[in-house]
C-alpha cells in the first residue's frame, strides 16, 4: 500500500476495548466507543464490537449515517455526541438512536421531526458541572427539564455530561453528585423514570481503576483509551493495552549531511513561527513525505530510537538521523506512534492511506 498509511493492527484493538470493557462492568458501567478519531472506519467500529461495547457514538451526522448504512447496525445503538445542528435534525432522527442535547431550541426541533414521522427520539440532557464545554448549567436543569418532558416525541432517557475537554477539569465526587442528585430531583418532582447518568469519557477511566465511580453512574464514552491505550489524565500508559495499534508510516524522499543550522537572513516560516535550532555541526537529516496538513507535529513519537522529529512543513516531515543506528535510503519508511490528536488529523487527511493488519 503507498505511502504515508496508518497501519491498524486490529487485534490490540479489540483486546484494548475488553480490558477497557471488563474495567467497566465491574462497576456496572457500559461502555460506548467513540469513532469520531478514526472517522468511523468500519473495521475498526467491529473491532469496538467485537470488543464488547454496549454502542457506538460519533460527533459527526455522516459518520454515523456511514455506519448505519454500511455495518447493517439494527441492533446496535448509535449516539451523537454533539449537540446537533438545527441543520441536520431530520438525519438525527432518522439516523440515530440517542443524541446528547443542551439546547432547547433544538431539543423542540427534533420533536417536531420525530412527531412528523411517527417517531419517538432519544436524549441525554447535558449538564455542565465545571468543565464548561456544552451543557445546562445545574440550576436551570430542572426548568429545562420541564419543558421537555411536554414534549410528544422526546424520550428524555438520563443525564450526561463531559470532563477534560475544554476546561480540563477532572472527575470528582462533587461534579459527578451534581448529575445523581438532580436526577434523582428529577425522578422525584416529576415522576419520570430516567436510567442513565453518563459520566464522562477516556478520563472517568483512572478513577474507575484506582477508586471506582459512584454506582449511579453507569455510562462511559470512550474513545483515546481504546484506540491509543492512554491514560487521558497524564498520558502515560494505561494498564494492561497496548498503544501501539496505530502506526503512522511515511516514505523517505530526502536523506543527506547537511549544517544544523540555517544560513541567510532569518525570518518567520510559512506558519508564522520563529524556529529556535540549538543543534550545531553537520546533522543527517531526512525527509518525508506527510506534513501538517496530514498530521499534529508535536503528536509523533518515533518508533526507532535515535529519529528525532525537527519540523515541519505542510507536506514536508524533517527528522534527524544522526543518532539512528541503522543505515536508511531513500524510499525506506519510518514509523510513529500518535497521540489523539495527531492520529485524529492523520486520520481525516485523504492523502493518509489506512492499512489494516
Amino acid at each position: 500500500m503507498r505511502n504515508p498509511k496508518i497501519n491498524i493492527d486490529l487485534n490490540k484493538l479489540i483486546a484494548n476495548t475488553k480490558e477497557v470493557v471488563s474495567l467497566a462492568e465491574e462497576g456496572g458501567i457500559e461502555v460506548v466507543g467513540v469513532t469520531k478519531a478514526i472517522c468511523a472506519n468500519l473495521e475498526v467500529a467491529k473491532a469496538l464490537l467485537k470488543g464488547g461495547v454496549a454502542g457506538l457514538a460519533d460527533s459527526r451526522i455522516n459518520n454515523l449515517i456511514h455506519l448505519r448504512e454500511n455495518l447493517k447496525l439494527d441492533q446496535v445503538s448509535l449516539m451523537l455526541l454533539r449537540i446537533p445542528m438545527l441543520s441536520e435534525v431530520e438525519s438525527v432522527v432518522k439516523y440515530v438512536d440517542v443524541s446528547l442535547n443542551s439546547e432547547l431550541k433544538i431539543i423542540k426541533a427534533l420533536n417536531e421531526v420525530a412527531r412528523e414521522d411517527d417517531l419517538v427520539h432519544k436524549i441525554i440532557l447535558m449538564v455542565d458541572v465545571g468543565d464548561r464545554r456544552e451543557g445546562v448549567m445545574p440550576d436551570n436543569v430542572m426548568q429545562v427539564v420541564k419543558e421537555i418532558l411536554k414534549l410528544t416525541n422526546i424520550d428524555l432517557i438520563g443525564l450526561g455530561t463531559n470532563l477534560t475537554c475544554f476546561g480540563g477539569v477532572l472527575p470528582s465526587d462533587e461534579n459527578m453528585m451534581l448529575l445523581i442528585k438532580l436526577k434523582e430531583r428529577i425522578n422525584n418532582e416529576f415522576n419520570q423514570e430516567l436510567t442513565i447518568i453518563s459520566g464522562g469519557n477516556s478520563s472517568s477511566l483512572p478513577r474507575l481503576k484506582e477508586m471506582g465511580l459512584p454506582p449511579e453512574v453507569n455510562q462511559l464514552r470512550v474513545g483515546e483509551t481504546i484506540l491509543l491505550g492512554s491514560n487521558v489524565i497524564n498520558r502515560e500508559p494505561f494498564s494492561n493495552t497496548f498503544q501501539d495499534a496505530f502506526l503512522l508510516e511515511a516514505e523517505i524522499i530526502e536523506f543527506k549531511e547537511k549544517p544544523a543550522q540555517p544560513e541567510g537572513e532569518i525570518g518567520q516560516n510559512a506558519f508564522g513561527e520563529e524556529e529556535v535550532i540549538n543543534k550545531k555541526g553537520i546533522r543527517k537529516r531526512a525527509i518525508l513525505a506527510i506534513g501538517r496538513q496530514d498530521i499534529v507535529l508535536k503528536g509523533l513519537t518515533p518508533v526507532a530510537r535515535g529519529v528525532k522529529v525537527e519540523s515541519a512543513s505542510s507536506d514536508h516531515l524533517i527528522v534527524d538521523l544522526t543518532d539512528y543506528k541503522k543505515g536508511v535510503v531513500v524510499g525506506d519508511s519510518l514509523k510513529f506512534e500518535l497521540n489523539y490528536a495527531a492520529l485524529l488529523r492523520a486520520m481525516t487527511s485523504p492523502y493518509v492511506n489506512i492499512n489494516i493488519i
